[in-house]
Formats: structure tokens, sequence, C-alpha cells
């Protein structure tokens, strides 16, 4: 449009709509900026401001379907500015994901995120002009109002009516390299999702279109971060590779398994089980292991325990209105978990207390020799860059469990538990193995287990590949050694009251049965026999003969070990070597 006669040629209707968009892009990019100023944990703030954010949005998105001719017209709409709509709106669905775990808000990501490929709404960016057409509110006079900034008060000036103001179309440069940066952006979040719902089959047509994405955008405006997105498809690729055992179907491709927890994932509670009532509220997960691969902002420790964290998506219906906790009531449990180098303290010293111990890395420009943070400091100082067993005391104040998987796990066995509240710490090896040490950038062996104990189990024994019939037979099995191994626990006459008060939340009795797992199998496996570092240990210790060296359990492992034909690698009569 051009002035003139322009303003006799708009409908009032259509500069109503022009208007009422511009104003809702406006609010909606306020309220989605606000969120980097909420805090990035706690509950108090964020649902009402997320709902805010969610319902402009939604305004939006249905205002631009609803008028997309005289948006197409008159606000010279393009396809790439839809597809950023409909990226914000993913995005809003993964964060409310990441402040709830609800799986079901990562489909509905995927959703939008789909949509976007599927009707190719950047398909044109690498074709726009340098400079695009913006429209922009430009008075009579000089002055120059840009639609980001159209608000309430400028609407409603509008709605009186003044003739003096137009509409037009004038050059509002918005460079390409900015507009190609925004699309590949947008697919790394998008492999994200896929990664975090296991649909790996995307995720690898992602990251070819990724690739040539990158190459043409390198190629074209010879920028500087071009080792920066390249390192980004390493990750990705390196992520995919990172499972010790694939599950392979009669036609060899690769069976995707998901653990999530499931309706049938973690034993029941048998009559006559007595357990506590505490139930799983919140969960840290921190992750800062040096040269383990990554993505995004998730080691793969972090990945696999968070999916273990996590239920299968469910109906979204409601989810969103979920009233906010304040606060941990009063059954609740904190869950941490800590995946890190380890630090550990230069000499002895003269007390033995909760900072005198070492404990994990929270700085990963540290001094690293094989893995392990060395404390270089004045011996009469505590590590400050360091998470010591001691920093976690605050916490012990409510219901506290605690998984620790660091070559200096065993820093947090001196705990004293001072409130009197239940408290567990599960503590991974400090060591392990020689032939396993080198797959330690692929994620820890102790969290694998706590993952997916299955197949942990099967790359212990070397095993690199299933068939998937097998696999499943293994994980009816593996069923039945976890309804067992609750028995154990729950029957058990000297275990500590913490196990046992935890055990009512199926999260946390999933992990304690797949703990006690993974405990039993390194006792029985002759390489990890080599040296007691190799075994997990916890606070409070369980009874070993009840547990961890039942006799019953360990059946149950050379049973699955000859159902894989793996029982050579496993000691038979493992109560005679003790």
């Amino acid at each position: 449009m051009s002035s003139g006669g322009a303003e006799d040629d708009i409908p009032q209707a259509e500069r109503k709509t022009v208007t009422d968009f511009c104003y809702l892009l406006d609010k909606s990019k306020q309220l989605f900026n606000g969120l980097r100023d909420l805090p990035q944990y706690g509950q108090k703030q964020w649902q009402s401001y997320f709902g805010r954010t969610f319902d402009v949005y939604t305004k939006l998105w249905k205002f631009q379907q609803q008028h997309r001719q005289v948006l197409d017209n008159r606000y010279g709409l393009k396809r790439w500015q839809i597809g950023e709509i409909a990226s914000k709106i993913g995005q809003l669905y993964y964060h409310y994901y990441l402040r709830t775990s609800e799986t079901s808000y990562l489909n509905e990501a995927f959703s939008f995120y789909s949509a976007i490929r599927q009707r190719s709404y950047y398909s044109q960016v690498n074709k726009e002009d340098r400079s695009l057409s913006c429209p922009r509110w430009v008075n009579s006079e000089p002055a120059v109002i840009p639609c980001d900034a159209v608000g309430s008060d400028i609407a409603h000036e509008l709605s009186k009516g003044l003739k003096s103001q137009l509409l037009y179309l004038t050059p509002m440069p918005v460079l390409m390299p900015e507009l190609v940066v925004k699309k590949l952006r947008y697919y790394a979040r998008f492999i994200v999702v896929c990664l975090l719902l296991n649909k790996m089959d995307v995720v690898k047509d992602l990251v070819k279109e990724l690739s040539d994405e990158i190459e043409d955008y390198t190629h074209r405006f010879n920028t500087e971060d071009q080792v920066e997105w390249n390192l980004v498809l390493q990750e990705v690729a390196a992520f995919i590779e990172a499972d010790p055992v694939m599950v392979l179907n009669d036609d060899n491709t690769i069976v995707i398994t998901s653990n999530r927890l499931s309706e049938t994932g973690a034993p029941l509670l048998e009559q006559g089980m007595i357990v506590g009532q505490l139930a799983l509220a919140d969960a840290l997960i921190i992750g800062n292991c040096n040269n383990q691969v990554k993505f995004s902002e998730l080691t793969i420790d972090m990945f696999r325990m968070l999916q273990a964290l996590e239920r299968e998506p469910m109906n979204l219906a409601s989810q969103m209105n979920k009233p906010g906790m304040q606060e941990l009531p009063a059954n609740s449990v904190l869950l941490i978990y800590l995946s890190a180098t380890g630090v550990f303290p230069s000499g002895r010293s003269d007390s033995e207390g909760p900072y005198d111990f070492g404990g994990v890395l929270t700085n990963s420009n540290r001094d690293i020799i094989n893995g392990d943070a060395i404390h270089k400091r004045n011996q009469s100082y505590k590590e400050m860059h360091c998470l010591h067993p001691g920093d976690l005391y605050p916490f012990t104040r409510k219901p506290l469990f605690i998984i620790v998987d660091s070559s200096n796990s065993v820093a947090y066995k001196n705990f004293t538990n001072l409130f009197g509240q239940p408290l567990v710490c599960l503590l991974s090896p400090t060591a392990y193995p020689k032939a396993l040490q080198d797959q330690s950038q692929r994620g820890s062996l102790f969290t694998i287990f706590l993952n997916n104990p299955l197949m942990a189990f099967l790359f212990v024994s070397g095993l690199s590949s299933m068939r998937r019939g097998l696999w499943e037979k293994c994980q009816d099995y593996l069923r039945k050694i976890n309804r067992d191994i609750a028995q154990l626990l729950t029957h058990s006459r000297s275990i500590d009251q913490s196990f046992l008060q935890f055990f009512g939340d199926e999260f946390l009795r999933l992990l304690l049965t797949r703990f006690i797992f993974c405990s039993a199998t390194m006792r029985m496996h002759k390489i990890f026999r080599q040296e007691t570092r190799n075994y997990p240990e916890s606070y409070p210790q369980l009874p070993r003969d009840e547990t961890v060296e039942n006799p019953h359990l360990q059946k149950h492992i050379l049973e699955l070990a000859s159902i894989l034909d793996v029982r050579n690698v496993f000691l038979e009569n493992t109560l005679d070597d003790y």
C-alpha cells in the first residue's frame, strides 16, 4: 500500500484485523520473553504466568488461521512468521514439560514442531530477500511506530477511528543469516524433543536435513559459527549411538525401547507388605561429568535418569489446570541425583566431618586427572567447587532420597541423619573393571542399571545386540526378579526403616529394586570381583545376606544368564568366596 487514496481502499474491518493481530503478536512476545525472568526452580510463580502465555499464543494461532487472507494481503504475513509462532508454542510445551515431567506435553511440542516441517513453513527462508517487508504504523507526521510496539494504548486510539493514520508496508531490515539461524535452532529444538520421545527414526531424518541446512548456511554466509553448528551434529550422533546394546527385529531394524514407567513397570505391593506412604514430589537432576556424551543441556546420564523418573505419556486433558504446590507437603520426597566428576581431598584431615571426604565437582573448569578433580588449594581450606555431603544437610529436614554416580560416591556414606527423617543414599561403584572403563563417555554403567537394567546386564555379559523375541522373554523374567526383590526387602527383619518408608512410591520402589539387582549382579560377575570398590554401596547399609547376596536372588541371576547363554561370566558359588 501507499499514501494518497490508500485509506479509502482499506475496509475498516481489515484495518482492525491487522491491528488486533499486531497487538496479539506484541503481547505474545512480551510474555514469552518474560519467561526468562522466572526462577528456574520452584512452583510458586511460574504456572499462572505460563497459563497466561499459553492463552495469548492460542488466541494468536487461531487468529492467524481465521484471518490468513487479510493478513497475507494487508500485513504481508510470511510463512516463516507462521512457523515462528508455531515454534514458540512448541517451546512453551517443552518448557512446561521441563517444569512438570508430564511427558504428554512433549507430545504436544512434537505436534507443533512436526507441523512446521510438514507444512514447510521455513522452506523459503533461504530464498527471502535480504531486506524483508514488515508492516509499520506510520502517522501522517514523520513519527514511526513499529508493529512490534503496538500495544493496548495504540489499539485504543485506533478504535476511536482516527483518520490521520494510514497502514503502510515499509521496508524493515531483517538480515537473512538471522532468519536461517532461526531455522537451524528450530531443528535443534525439534531434535531434543524427538530424543526425549525416543523417536530415533525422526531424529536421523532431522539430523540429515540439519546437516544440509548447515552446509548451505555456512557456504552462503561464510559465518564464524560453523564449528558450533557442526558440534551440534556430532553431539546428536554420539547421543544416538550411546546405548551399548541394540535390540533388533527379524529384519535387523533397531527396536526403540522406552524406559519410562509403565503400568507394569514397578513391582506391585502385595498383601502383607508394610511400607510407608511417602510419595516422590520433586527431583533435582544434576550432571557434570567430564567428557561425557551430551546434547543441549543434558548429559547422557541425566537423560537416562530423567526417563527413569517419568511415566509414559498419558491424556493431556486437565493437566494444565493442576494446582501447583507451594512447598513439599508432609508426606512428599525430594530426590537428588548427582552424576559428576569426583573431588578428593588432597590429604588426611584430623576430623572426619561431612566436609572432610570431598564430594562431586560443581565447576567444569578444574584440574582433571583420570576423570577425577584434584584439590590443589591450601589443605586448611575446603574445596569451594565441590558439593560436599554437608551441603545437603539442610535438605534432610524432609524425607530425602539421594543417588550419587561418581568416582567419589563413597563420600556420601558419611551422613549423619540429624533430623530423624527418612534418608537413603544409593551410591555407584567408585571404579569399574578395566575392560569397561573405555565406555565411560557413553554414560555410567550404574545409571544404565537404574534406567534399563536388562541392557546393563547384557552389556556386562559381553553382548552388543539381541533379537526382539529374546529381549521380551528376558524382560518378563526380570519383572519376576523385581517382584522377588520386593519381597526380600519388605520381609527383611534387619533392614533400616528408611528403605521401607520410600518403598510405597512406585518410582522409588523401582529404583530400589534395580539398585539391588545391580549390586547383586556385580557381586556375582567375575571381573567385578577383583576389587570391592567395583560394587555399589548405600546409606544406610543394606543387610547383604537378605538382599544383594541372597541365595534366592543369586539363583535368579544365574537363570537369567543361562537364558542368554552367558552363565560362564558369573560365579556359581559366590557365598563360598566371601
